[in-house]
């Protein structure tokens, strides 16, 4: 393939039905084009890459306004008050060829208080014609004042699984194929964004050597950790020793492993074992799709009754990942957790 294909714009949501997550957001929106209802402004508010830009232009379409009367401006460029003073004059001008004209304002939050302050008056009523559409990553930094002129519309994060699926889908498309495991570990790469997991996977398919994406191409790819690794760890935790988990923390540390990425893995891991001890059948149905060893590692952890591995070992693990982004040396909040949960 490509590397000057961006597989994010390429399988981009050109309609309602291809926005992945997202129901009650397009329920919502679709109801009030059909019964008439629609608002003059919304607000969508999500992390990035949950789909809030693509569902706002899809929305402007449904609405009918042409390429000519949907204007995308990015808020981080756009914040001070004389471009807002601008836009108010431009709002008034009539739809080019549509019935509306829509505007799209990413990263609102990144306007001055000035700026809003300028804005209140056009939110609140703008002429008949025009719609505004706000997305924002971060909320809190949003005036109330602002959000309480909006329809406020929360995107979820969507889950590893959905974005496996996703990867799965575009990855044949683009005539490839993905092994379970490794949808798997490209969704938990991605954080919770959908954007961010074609991009991933755009790497590994420019770098694949055939046509079939073995985990261990991913990891070697994207520099997360062995699998093995991990289950090395997961079975010194549920012994309480601290040798053998330590001595895996240092060998992830010299292949230059990502160790966020190593204490994702490792809570997710843990996760499941759990999950498997207190809610067997809801447990099985999210290990399906991992490699034989690690699903079989898991059972046998939480059907163990010697096992160590207790929610105690979630909570100290979760701490180790946040400290692990504000550590000097990344590796030590996780060799610390390890020691403290084998002491």
């Amino acid at each position: 393939m490509s590397e000057e294909t961006a597989l994010y714009r390429k399988y981009r949501p050109q309609s309602f039905k291809e926005v992945l997550g997202q129901d009650h957001v397009v329920n919502a929106l679709s109801g009030a084009i059909k019964e008439g209802n629609v608002g003059h402004a919304y607000l969508f508010y999500g992390s990035r890459g949950t789909g809030k830009t693509s569902t706002a232009r899809i929305f402007a379409r449904e609405l009918g306004a042409t390429d000519a009367d949907i204007h995308e401006i990015d808020a981080a460029s756009y914040t001070g008050v004389d471009h807002i003073r601008s836009l108010r004059e431009e709002v008034q001008v009539m739809p080019f060829s549509s019935p509306k004209k829509v505007y799209i304002v990413d990263e609102v939050h990144m306007l001055s208080k000035a700026a809003f302050n300028a804005f209140l008056k056009t939110l609140e009523e703008p002429p008949a014609h025009v719609v505004f559409v706000l997305a924002t990553t971060e909320l809190e930094k949003v005036p109330d004042t602002i959000q309480s002129r909006c329809q406020v519309f929360t995107f979820k994060k969507p889950t590893t699984k959905a974005i496996a699926e996703m990867v799965t889908r575009v990855a044949k498309s683009e005539g490839f194929s993905l092994e379970k495991a490794s949808a798997e570990l490209i969704a938990l790469l991605a954080g919770g964004s959908f954007r961010d997991a074609q991009s991933v996977l755009q790497k590994i398919l420019i770098s694949s050597s055939d046509k079939k994406v073995s985990v261990d191409e991913v990891e070697a790819i994207t520099g997360a950790p062995k699998s093995e690794l991990i289950r090395r760890v997961l079975e010194s935790l549920a012994k309480g020793e601290a040798k053998d988990a330590l001595a895996a923390v240092g060998e992830a540390v010299v292949a230059n492993a990502d160790m966020e990425v190593f204490a994702t893995l490792l809570l997710d891991r843990t996760r499941l074992v759990l999950l498997l001890r207190y809610s067997p059948e809801f447990g099985e149905s999210l290990i399906v799709d991992l490699p034989e060893a690690d699903s079989q590692i898991i059972r046998n952890l939480a059907g163990d009754a010697a096992s160590k591995i207790n929610s105690e070992t979630l909570k100290k693990l979760i701490e180790a990942a946040i400290a692990i982004s504000r550590s000097p040396v990344p590796h030590v909040p996780l060799e610390l957790a390890i020691m403290e949960l084998s002491s």
